[in-house]
């Protein structure tokens, strides 16, 4: 049985890679080894459900190797299957399967054919690797893999400007998710003192004893875990992204937000369920979060003009009740849930092209007055009001730039002093000042080494906050983005002793990526003309050199083609579960400089890219 298990995760790995050798213009090559990969793979989940089923559910957990251990630190890849992984393994693999031979047809001679089938199948490998996964580690490498290929697909039209703008817009909240499981890791390895397995937390007296011990980190890591969830499901407050998402092809809208990325979140809350089965407090929050979610996302999906608005709201709301049936402990009747909406919506937003056309042919002969609702019923001043409330998306979209984006884009537009030429003075200064106060760290009292940490966690906030903000320089910029990253080993070091090889562990992958990036950014230079004050779109006439600079964007913001995936592990691993400034400023700048690194990349390669000698698509197409 357990060579299942591994055929589930290698088959999808051989497949993508695969994908990239096939010739652009090779479309059938393409589609047969998409859909016959993925149409394997769900004959083989067919096949071991019932041996699995025969041999009386077992529950399979693999541990399969360490990338990197010391005496108190394992970073392992493990792997784990219950019914839970059953339903989403078949699920998956059925809805992929219809996809990849619809897409055969509906993308034919699409420019972006290779592209599309390329991202589909790195999207399945992520999935699976979630779906599989048998701790938080092995999880967030699925994790990153699906917010990547989701930005990719939003994206897809890439010379237009709305999918590309939206897919930056979708991706800086599941940057918000991916940080929420970095603070879950650092906050469990204070709790367990170990990388725990999801294997282990099915031990109600092991998970009991810890949490009576550490109720306030058990809180603090549910409630973070709930956030990771409600970014990738699209629940209050991060609602308004999946209709910004729908930017990309019909199959990619049917495969990512209607049936299997949107129920991720979900996944994550059912795998983590013995965790916070016994916080009662949590169980009510996520409940009532739930239902808060079900009835905004029912008025809002009820005034929508476009039918893909409809439908995601539709799934939002479902969403919300699976999470409150999840909080009520009905794990069957959750799954049972998502089976049915993942399903449904898929079909919705497959037929929605045919659905439109019907509609309007059938405006032109058939007239039907309006039929009478509850909402007649109510004071006309509260219903008029909840119209133009739901109409406006409860405002969740300008909530989000109110609080959170705007006032960190107003810190970075406030430090106009630090100009082109002033700014690489400051941080170069303070990573030297750093390091050598690293050197002579025995001789400071502890009094002011305990504040060093913090006020260079700030340091480096700031930095990657310019970075950010920037509008002219993409190499300030990009320079920017790798000096946070050095300014936040140097913070974590003043903790104790951070040997060396963690060091190494971090930065390499983030210097060889900034170094590779900065000699793309000036060979490009010397071709275009390069900016960050609009979209390029340069990928057009340099496509390979936006694929390179695409790994460097990836290795910058710790990707997991780096060790510094590893490293971003490590060093939280260093914070202190009392320190919460330090990993607050730390979750932070992990967050903008991806944004920043993300946002270098789009603007300088995606969009319409203008020149006189081509066609460009309107902005608002």
């Amino acid at each position: 049985m357990e060579g299942f298990i591994h055929l589930f995760i290698i088959l999808p790995f051989v497949c993508f890679f695969a994908s990239l050798l096939i010739p652009k213009k090779n479309e059938k090559a393409l589609s047969v080894l998409a859909y016959t990969s993925v149409g394997l793979q769900f004959f083989s989940a067919m096949v071991f459900s019932i041996i699995w089923i025969i041999n009386k559910m077992p529950v399979i957990n693999l541990k399969e190797f360490s990338i990197y251990k010391t005496s108190n630190y394992d970073f392992f890849i493990d792997f784990y299957f219950d019914k839970i992984t059953l339903v989403y393994l078949i699920l998956g693999s059925m809805i992929t399967f219809v996809i990849t031979v619809y897409s055969r047809y509906y993308l034919h001679r699409e420019d972006g054919y290779k592209r599309f089938f390329n991202t589909i199948l790195f999207f399945y490998l992520g999935f699976n690797i979630i779906i599989f996964s048998g701790n938080v580690e092995t999880l967030f490498i699925g994790w990153e893999i699906l917010g990547l290929s989701s930005f990719l697909l939003i994206a897809f039209y890439r010379d237009r400007y709305l999918p590309v703008k939206n897919a930056v817009k979708v991706f800086s909240i599941y940057r918000i998710g991916d940080v929420g499981l970095i603070l879950v890791m650092w906050l469990s390895h204070h709790l367990w003192h170990e990388n725990i397995s999801f294997f282990k937390l099915n031990n109600a007296e092991l998970v009991h004893s810890h949490l009576m011990e550490n109720s306030l980190v058990g809180l603090a890591i549910s409630l973070m875990i709930f956030i990771s969830a409600a970014a990738k499901s699209a629940q209050l407050p991060f609602s308004s992204w999946l209709p910004r998402a729908m930017e990309g092809p019909t199959p990619s809208s049917a495969i990512f937000y209607g049936s299997l990325s949107v129920h991720i979140g979900a996944f994550l809350m059912l795998r983590t369920f013995p965790f916070w089965e016994f916080q009662t407090g949590f169980r009510i929050f996520l409940g009532f979060a739930g239902f808060a979610t079900a009835v905004v996302a029912t008025f809002i999906g009820r005034v929508q003009s476009s039918i893909k608005s409809q439908i995601a709201y539709s799934s939002i709301a479902q969403i919300g009740l699976i999470f409150i049936e999840i909080a009520a402990g009905l794990q069957n009747v959750a799954l049972v849930h998502i089976a049915g909406n993942a399903f449904l919506r898929t079909y919705q937003l497959l037929v929605s092209p045919s659905i439109v056309s019907y509609k309007i042919r059938e405006q032109f002969y058939n007239f039907v007055p309006r039929v009478k609702t509850i909402e007649d019923s109510w004071p006309k001043r509260f219903e008029y009001a909840l119209y133009i409330l739901s109409l406006k998306e409860w405002n969740l979209d300008s909530m989000l730039y109110s609080y959170l984006w705007n006032p960190l884009k107003r810190i970075g537009t406030k430090w106009k002093v630090l100009n082109f030429k002033y700014i690489f003075v400051f941080a170069g200064s303070v990573v030297f000042i750093g390091l050598i106060m690293l050197n002579f760290s025995n001789n400071i009292p502890e009094r002011y080494k305990s504040n060093l940490p913090v006020l260079f966690a700030i340091v480096g906030f700031l930095i990657v906050i310019k970075a950010f903000t920037e509008r002219d320089s993409v190499r300030k910029s990009w320079t920017l983005i790798m000096l946070n990253h050095i300014t936040i080993a140097v913070a974590i070091s003043f903790n104790e002793q951070f040997d060396w090889m963690h060091h190494v562990w971090y930065l390499s992958g983030i210097v060889i990526a900034w170094f590779i990036g900065l000699l793309v950014l000036n060979n490009l230079r010397k071709q275009e003309w390069v900016s960050l004050d609009q979209f390029y779109g340069h990928s057009y006439e340099h496509p390979k050199i936006a694929i390179l600079f695409l790994l460097c964007a990836l290795g910058l913001s710790g990707f997991p083609i780096t060790p510094s995936f590893v490293g971003e592990d490590l060093i939280f691993s260093h914070i202190h579960y009392n320190q919460i400034g330090l990993a607050f400023f730390t979750a932070l700048s992990l967050i903008i400089n991806g944004l920043a690194t993300i946002r270098i990349y789009a603007r300088v390669f995606l969009g319409p890219h203008i020149k006189t000698y081509h066609e460009v698509a309107k902005r608002s197409s």
